[in-house]
């Protein structure tokens, strides 16, 4: 039985920038519940270690004050790769009575091994960075099939059969408790044994929530707005607001206390993100703390119908998928009326405005129009801005919040100045 379990980042793990630059890998959403969430209710007994990257650290001690942040007990532990999106075959492989130890591999990639106390010191030193594949090397090895999140767009593509796993966990629960579905005034409800309205959850008159095609989940406290549509497969965070109007489609997820209003189809939002207006989202993860200003509006689908190219730094990627929409990282705003061609990547903590479409890849730390060549945005004006916004959310920017800014912006530094941005 595991009793102890780190979850890990991988030196892959750079490959779910920027989304990841604010957090470890492993709290990246995906359906309902983060990676991490879905790992912790395969094993919910454990005493949990966190590895993340070095700069991440002592946020994540703050988040996660019960946790063992970069840092083991001696004891047999369970380490599982933060990218692996779980489910019942591989955690019931994880969960192996057998006490040898052993690595689990899928192709050369690690994804999880199992470390007896007396041989930690093999950990020791490789939970000060990311952790490569061969960080085992030496003990026995065995192929397991198991799914390793590479890049941001496969959390989206994974999205829907997500939301319908945990949707499925999250029913039998309930089942489990008699919890009887409400009746609410003009609200039409299609498909009633697929929809959870969780505690709190206020459904405004006119709503239609339709779990025929896909469960839809409103977490606690949401507030729909009259005359929303919603269908499933669908999740809607706890505190998040659904506007008047809103038309929200399968194969999407919205974080807590996100606002969401026009048109959202297969997206994911991490929370406190605001897309208020009308507009199209497509097929996009939005970080948090994102403002997506009125109009703003996101090309999924290219006019000829090819797999979409993506870049990630000084990398152009073939996705291999039709449709790829809007990936922005956390505290980035767009201005009324952006708009944003088929797989752009907007990093951290940017503001683009102006006519017409910004480059593909805009580098964390940028302001400025469309068409024109983008300024830095300096890190404490971004800090300064950061804090207005959350105190807005009543939450406060914390020193290690801070700190995660400072470091980020020098990690950025270099493709800002391969841009030609002025420093």
């Amino acid at each position: 039985m595991v009793s102890h379990l780190c979850l890990f980042e991988d030196t892959f793990s750079d490959r779910l920038l920027p989304l990841s630059y604010f957090r470890p890998v492993y709290n990246l959403k995906c359906g309902i519940l983060s990676l991490k969430e879905k790992v912790m209710r395969a094993f919910p007994q454990v005493s949990l270690a966190l590895h993340c990257r070095p700069y991440i650290a002592d946020y994540m001690r703050v988040r996660y004050p019960s946790a063992r942040v970069n840092d083991l007990e001696r004891a047999d532990y369970l380490f599982v790769n933060g990218r692996l999106l779980i489910d019942s075959e591989i955690a019931k492989v994880l969960s192996s009575d057998s006490d040898s130890e052993c690595v689990y591999m899928r192709g050369g990639e690690l994804v999880a091994a199992r470390i007896h106390a007396a041989n930690l010191h093999r950990a020791g030193t490789l939970l000060q960075g990311l952790i490569p594949s061969d960080a085992f090397a030496g003990l026995p090895k065995t192929d397991v099939n198991a799914t390793l999140i590479a890049y941001p767009w496969e959390l989206v593509n994974q999205n829907e059969p997500q939301l319908e796993a945990d949707f499925a966990m999250i029913a039998g629960r309930r089942k489990r408790r008699s919890k009887k579905h409400p009746r609410l005034p003009g609200v039409h409800v299609l498909g009633q044994d697929n929809v959870i309205f969780e505690d709190g959850a206020s459904i405004n008159s006119g709503t239609v929530v339709n779990g025929e095609d896909g469960p839809v989940h409103i977490g606690r406290n949401a507030r729909v707005f009259p005359n929303a549509v919603i269908i499933g497969p669908v999740h809607v965070g706890d505190g998040a607001w659904i506007k008047a109007g809103a038309q929200i489609y399968g194969g999407t997820s919205i974080g807590p206390l996100c606002k969401i209003g026009g048109e959202v189809a297969g997206s994911i939002f991490q929370g406190y993100a605001n897309k208020q207006h009308g507009g199209f989202l497509g097929h996009s993860y939005i970080g948090a703390w994102v403002n997506l200003g009125a109009g703003t509006t996101t090309s999924d689908l290219k006019n000829n119908y090819g797999p979409v190219r993506v870049t990630l730094g000084t990398e152009q990627i073939n996705t291999g998928l039709q449709f790829v929409g809007l990936i922005m990282g956390d505290h980035s705003k767009s201005a009324i009326n952006s708009m944003f061609n088929t797989g752009t990547v907007v990093g951290v903590s940017s503001n683009i405005f102006g006519a017409g479409f910004p480059p593909k890849y805009v580098p964390s730390f940028s302001w400025g129009a469309a068409g024109e060549t983008f300024t830095t945005f300096t890190v404490d004006k971004a800090i300064v801005v950061a804090r207005r916004v959350m105190e807005r959310r009543n939450v406060q920017l914390t020193a290690q919040e801070e700190q995660l800014f400072k470091a980020i912006f020098d990690f950025t530094s270099a493709e800002r100045r391969r841009q030609g941005m002025p420093q």
